[in-house]
């Protein structure tokens, strides 16, 4: 995951409710994830927290997750809260044929935390993980170092939080900071409302490194792979900035100056200027082309990732962590 931002954004800590975990628990718990998640299963140890999609056999996004090993014979899912269910559901399929339990968390809490992370991992026994994409547990708790300019971690935890001496905000306004932080990263989860919709490289997920070329099958694998090998991609995540007063609707076309549709908006948030910041899925001619774009008729300006789209495989991250 990148960790360049183009400012800094500080707050103490914040509930987050667009977030769910997944556990899977069992003695074919890693094996069954292997033939069914984008990631390298065997990479999650308990210390590096790849990035991972499922799809479907014609290679479109059902979930994107971040893949946590909690213990032996113990992962955990990190995902939209809007796509618990329908994941879950859609993998008992297949789990049915394996010693492997689903176990949805949805009342498992969510803190992001930039200030107020050290306080936390000490009330929670954590050890308060310094390299983006990594994460230490504790019991049924877990903390992940996010990407962005201000460090900021991800707590999740099954348990309120105890005592009076930690103030976590429960407000849209800081909730936002969170989401635009993630935004300036280039990092986007999907929702229910795009489901079954975008290939994994539509989200830039391999230069994320949520996508290995080097594991053998899982459902989906050989569009994503033939997509990737040749060439095949034509939409890209692309940020982008424009003026408004409200935040556009998830799947808000973004036209050209002919009012065709080159792209939708796949999340945004409101940034410190009035403006409202975004990544969409648009065409690459977009950018090529330098064409003029428009969202709900006012200009969008194109901004930069902080990131290339090349391919980063997971399995070099991993030994870039570990060394």
């Amino acid at each position: 995951m990148a960790t360049a931002s183009s400012s800094n954004i500080s707050y103490g800590s914040v509930r987050l409710n667009h977030l769910a975990a997944l556990d899977v628990k069992g003695v074919d718990a890693e094996k069954f994830l292997q033939g069914q998640t984008s990631a390298q299963v065997n990479l999650a140890n308990g210390q590096f927290a790849p990035l991972t999609c499922f799809c479907t056999p014609k290679g479109r996004m059902l979930a994107n997750a971040q893949l946590l090993r909690i213990g032996d014979d113990h992962f955990r899912l990190l995902l939209s809260h809007s796509l618990l269910d329908s994941l879950a559901n859609h993998l008992k399929k297949f789990a049915a044929f394996y010693r492997a339990e689903l176990i949805p968390m949805p009342d498992f809490s969510f803190i992001g935390a930039s200030e107020e992370a050290s306080a936390l991992a000490e009330q929670f026994n954590l050890a308060l993980p310094q390299q983006v994409g990594t994460h230490s547990t504790s019991d049924q708790h877990c903390v992940i170092r996010y990407p962005g300019e201000t460090p900021r971690w991800l707590f999740c935890f099954d348990s309120h939080i105890n005592g009076n001496d930690i103030q976590v905000d429960d407000d849209e306004a800081t909730r936002n900071a969170w989401q635009l932080e993630d935004i300036r990263n280039g990092l986007a989860w999907l929702t229910d409302v795009q489901q079954d919709h975008f290939l994994p490289q539509m989200l830039n997920w391999e230069a994320l490194g949520g996508i290995s070329f080097k594991k053998g099958c899982y459902t989906g694998q050989e569009v994503v792979a033939r997509a990737h090998f040749r060439g095949q991609v034509k939409k890209r995540l692309m940020r982008a900035s424009v003026k408004a007063e409200s935040l556009p609707a998830v799947g808000a076309s973004v036209v050209n100056s002919d009012d065709k549709a080159v792209g939708e908006v796949v999340v945004s948030a409101a940034d410190e200027q009035g403006s409202v910041e975004l990544l969409a899925v648009m065409s690459t001619k977009v950018a090529e082309e330098a064409t003029p774009l428009f969202l709900a008729g006012k200009p969008l300006t194109l901004l930069p990732l902080p990131y290339a789209i090349e391919r980063v495989d997971p399995e070099q991250l991993a030994i870039t962590i570990s060394g």
